[in-house]
């Protein structure tokens, strides 16, 4: 990146930048691009967890947001190498104009030699594909299989087992089949729970996570909420029962796709129970 500059070593007077602040602008664009790249990588992850694709698969896409995280990083570094070489230029307004090319160089790579794995964590969008990953893991859990039984079965055969004749083992069955009833219920009522909005009280549509107390609303109720608090001055806090966030701010929601997904799951699921 730093050999595409133009050499200015030896020139004096005034220099303009004003083409070299253009061209950062180009290269926030692309940061831009970078940015749709990891979002597009994210929802692919996402679809290969929730259809249960191969493993390779998903790390597939693991790789390519580490691939994009880096490259985002570099040209971070680059940007900021230039401008911080504009700068110096400016505030030094030397008779001779230094190597321009050269000091880009110099400071690119002193941001690079700092590079470390940590980096990662402050990347927006890689901690939430983390995040999102983990999430939507929890919802595709089903129960663990054990030569075709599941553990409900295996209950209902611990209890068949225990019983001394047919009409006790099929008594315990129906036990057995009334508690995964139970279970079941308790289960569905939870998720519902989850999927429900603090502010509205309403299944969630968009849901939304606060970056700062991890809660999650409905995108369209809680803008609202923020904005008509700020509109008055005032702060706005978190609609959770029990939270101590005080000064919740738009910029600090990002999109839950993991939760989007799983209202959306449970709502096809119960659709199709319902035809």
């Amino acid at each position: 990146m730093p050999g595409r500059s133009t050499s200015s070593s030896g020139s004096t007077g005034f220099i303009s930048f004003s083409r070299v602040e253009s061209a950062l602008s180009s290269l926030k664009n692309f940061q831009a691009c970078i940015s749709s790249g990891m979002d597009t990588a994210c929802s692919v992850a996402l679809d290969l967890v929730e259809t249960q694709t191969e493993v390779s698969s998903e790390y597939s896409m693991d790789k390519a947001m580490v691939e994009l995280a880096m490259m985002d990083r570099e040209l971070n570094h680059y940007l900021k190498a230039v401008q911080s070489t504009i700068n110096y230029v400016k505030e030094e307004r030397s008779e001779k104009i230094p190597d321009l090319k050269l000091l880009v160089e110099k400071k690119f790579l002193a941001l690079q030699s700092k590079n470390s794995d940590a980096d990662f964590q402050k990347n927006e969008k890689f901690v939430q594909f983390k995040q999102q990953l983990k999430e939507l893991k929890k919802q595709s859990v089903k129960p663990k299989e054990d030569g075709g039984h599941n553990e409900f079965d295996k209950i209902k055969d611990k209890d068949a087992s225990r019983a001394g004749n047919e009409r006790d083992g099929l008594q315990a069955d129906r036990e057995a089949d009334n508690t995964e009833e139970l279970d079941e219920d308790m289960i569905v009522t939870q998720s519902q729970t989850n999927f429900i909005c603090p502010i509205t009280l309403l299944e969630m549509k968009k849901p939304v996570k606060n970056k700062v107390c991890g809660h999650t609303y409905d995108e369209e109720a809680v803008v609202r909420m923020i904005e008509s608090r700020h509109r008055r001055k005032k702060k706005a806090c978190c609609p959770k029962v029990g939270c101590s966030h005080t000064d919740m701010r738009i910029s600090d929601l990002i999109q839950d796709e993991a939760l989007r997904r799983a209202i959306e799951n449970h709502n096809k699921k119960r659709r199709r129970q319902s035809t």
